[in-house]
C-alpha cells in the first residue's frame, strides 16, 4: 500500500510526553452496538485521542501498551491511559510508513519484564527496520524501559518510506518472527543476500536458530525464514498446528493470506495477482508457478490493505472459535474469516471502527480493536 512521504522527524523518546485525553479508571465510553452475523457487539472505547496508533499489546500483568507511529509508546493501567509515554526507547526515524510500529511481550514477561518493539531507524535518506528489547518498569504514573538492546538491524537500509512490515510474533519454541517489507525495492525480495521482502526468525537475543532454513547457506542472510514477501503487516501462530499464518499487501489488488513454511519463496514480484498502480498492468511472470505456494485467500480486484491478525480461541464468542480476524485499512472494517482446516470458507465484514490497524484477543475472551483513523482502542464483547 502506498504511503505519503513527509518530512523526517526524529524523536528522542527519553523526553517524549503526549497530552492525550484520559480514560477514567475502570470506566469506558459506550458506543452504539454493532450487529454481526452471529452476535450483537457491545463496543466500549477504552482509549481515545491516540495519534496514528499502530499496535496494541495486552500484557499478563494487566498493562496495555499502544504504539503511536510518531514515536510514543503509551501505557494503559487499570483502565487509565497514562499521560506520559514510556521513557528510554531508542531514537525513531519517522517518515512515510516508518515510525514506532509493533510491540509484544516476551513469553516469560512475568519473570523478566522484557518487551520487544519494531521501529524504523536511520537518516533522512537511509532507513531500515530495527527490533529492540528492554525491561519495563513503572513507578507511579511514570514507566520506562531499561537494559535496552537492539537485537536486529535490517540490511541494507533503503531510501523509500514505505513497506516496513514489522510485525513481531513468537513461535511455540520462544523464537521471534519479524516481518519485513520490500521497501520499494521489489526485485530484492528474490535475493537471499539481503533482508528485503522477507520474514525472519531469530532467538529472543537476536541470535540465529540452528534450524533456520538458510542458516548454513553461503551468501544467504541466516535470519531468513521465508522470502518473496511484499509487505506482511499481520501474522499469527495457529493455535492448534503452531504454523505461522500471515497476510500481506498486494499493490493494486492481490492482497494474500498464506501459511508461511520455512525456506519457501512466496513469489513477489515474480508471481502475483496484483497489478501496477493506476494503469493496472500485470506484474512479473503470472499468477501461478509450481514452486510458489498458492495463497489461502486473495483479495481482488481491489486491495483491502490488511493489518493485524489474530485467531480467536476464547469463551465469550463460542461461535467465533477458530475464526481468523484481521483489520482492513482501505475498507475501514474488521474482517472475520471462517476456516475449515486450512481452507477459508467465508468472509464477514464488520464496519464501524474506521481504519483498523491491529486486533488482539484478550485473556478475558474479548476482542481488542485498534483504529488508526479514529485514534481509539475498542473492546468488543457480546451483548447479554
Amino acid at each position: 500500500m502506498r504511503g505519503v512521504f513527509g518530512l523526517v522527524k526524529k524523536f528522542h523518546l527519553v523526553a517524549a510526553t503526549a497530552l492525550i485525553a484520559l480514560v477514567a479508571p475502570f470506566a469506558s465510553a459506550q458506543d452504539a452496538p454493532i450487529k454481526t452475523e452471529r452476535y450483537t457487539l457491545k463496543v466500549e472505547t477504552l482509549a481515545s485521542g491516540l495519534s496514528s496508533p499502530w499496535s496494541v499489546a495486552l500484557l499478563p500483568d494487566g498493562l496495555i501498551l499502544i504504539t503511536e507511529k510518531a514515536g510514543a509508546l503509551r501505557v494503559m493501567r487499570e483502565g487509565k491511559l497514562l499521560e506520559r509515554s514510556v521513557l528510554g526507547l531508542p531514537e525513531v526515524t519517522v517518515r512515510g510508513q516508518g515510525g514506532l510500529l509493533d510491540v509484544v511481550a516476551h513469553p516469560g514477561y512475568q519473570k523478566n519484564r522484557l518487551i520487544y518493539w519494531s521501529y524504523s531507524a536511520g537518516t533522512s535518506t537511509e532507513m531500515g527496520t530495527e527490533v529492540a528489547r528492554g525491561r519495563l518498569s513503572c513507578e507511579g504514573d511514570v514507566c520506562r524501559v531499561s537494559d535496552v538492546q537492539v537485537i536486529f538491524t535490517q540490511k541494507p537500509k533503503a531510501n523509500a518510506g514505505q513497506h516496513f512490515g514489522s510485525r513481531l510474533v513468537w513461535d511455540r519454541n520462544g523464537h521471534l518472527f519479524v516481518t519485513l517489507g520490500d521497501r520499494g525495492r521489489q526485485d530484492d525480495a528474490q535475493n537471499l543476500g539481503n533482508h528485503i521482502g522477507t520474514v525472519l526468525r531469530i532467538t529472543d537475543t537476536g541470535a540465529i536458530p540452528a534450524d533456520n532454513p538458510f542458516a548454513k547457506r553461503e551468501g544467504a542472510m541466516p535470519e531468513i525464514f521465508t522470502y518473496g514477501n511484499r509487505n506482511v503487516q499481520g501474522a499469527a501462530i495457529h493455535p492448534r498446528t503452531g504454523d505461522l499464518w500471515a497476510h500481506e499487501h498486494g499493490p493494486q489488488g492481490g492482497d494474500e493470506l498464506n501459511i508461511l513454511r520455512p525456506g519457501r519463496n512466496y513469489g513477489w514480484p515474480v508471481i502475483t495477482h496484483g497489478r501496477t498502480y493506476g494503469l493496472g498492468r500485470t506484474i512479473g511472470e503470472g499468477t501461478e508457478r509450481a514452486d510458489i505456494p498458492k495463497a489461502l485467500k486473495i483479495w481482488l480486484p481491489q486491495s483491502i490493505a490488511p493489518s493485524g491478525l489474530t485467531f480467536y480461541t476464547g469463551a465469550l464468542f463460542p461461535e467465533w472459535r477458530s475464526s481468523l480476524f484481521l483489520g482492513s485499512l482501505r475498507e475501514q472494517m474488521l474482517i472475520r474469516l471462517t476456516l475449515s482446516g486450512d481452507t477459508v470458507t467465508a468472509e464477514e465484514r464488520i464496519t464501524g471502527f474506521g481504519r483498523v490497524r491491529d486486533v488482539r484477543e484478550g485473556s478475558d475472551g474479548a476482542l481488542y480493536v485498534l483504529s488508526e483513523s479514529t485514534g481509539k482502542l475498542f473492546r468488543l464483547t457480546p451483548t447479554k
